[in-house]
């Protein structure tokens, strides 16, 4: 597997990789993460990749199978600012992955696009709903600590917030 940034040609396909991977979410217990709002939209894939923000997972064949966004800097998400029920562990300048989703034809598609992110900038910082399971176990298995909750402004459900990055390793967290 290899990673590229997104390009415009690239959207119908990372749109049918969100469509699976809202199915995958439904039938694994979590249906409304993305599935009641049909997140994310188009024109924020769009966006995303006029930002240089938005990346694809390409087989050894180069077919696009996964895709997320990544966006790294100090404080850049807005939402993280007010964490609940615990505390960052790390607040050095941090990478981001939001929608990451793959289209089930290989294993281990997530966890590639995970590590590859982390091996970019070494701080991460994810967050998933209360019902994603599949992910919250992935991060867990990638030695993200649990750090509290946050909240996004496209639902009402409260989200886990997960970090890794060098200085949570180095203190024996993750």
């Amino acid at each position: 597997m290899k990673i590229r940034h997104s390009e415009p040609g690239d959207i119908a396909r990372i749109m049918e990789i969100y469509e699976y991977a809202r199915g995958f979410m439904a039938a694994h217990g979590n249906p409304n993460q993305w599935g009641a709002n049909k997140w994310p939209p188009e024109e924020l894939i769009r966006e995303d990749i006029d930002r240089g923000f938005s990346y694809v997972c390409t087989s050894d064949d180069g077919k696009v199978i996964g895709t997320f966004f990544l966006w790294y800097g100090p404080d850049i998400e807005a939402t993280y600012a007010g964490i609940e029920d615990g505390e960052w562990l790390d607040e050095s300048p941090y990478g981001v992955i939001h929608r990451l989703a793959g289209d089930g034809s290989e294993k281990g598609i997530g966890e590639f696009c995970i590590n590859w992110a982390y091996d970019e900038c070494k701080h991460l910082r994810v967050d998933t709903h209360g019902d994603n399971l599949v992910l919250q176990r992935l991060l867990a298995k990638l030695g993200f600590v649990r750090c509290g909750t946050i909240h996004v402004v496209q639902d009402n459900y409260p989200r886990i917030a997960y970090e890794k990055s060098e200085k949570t390793l180095a203190l024996g967290k993750g």
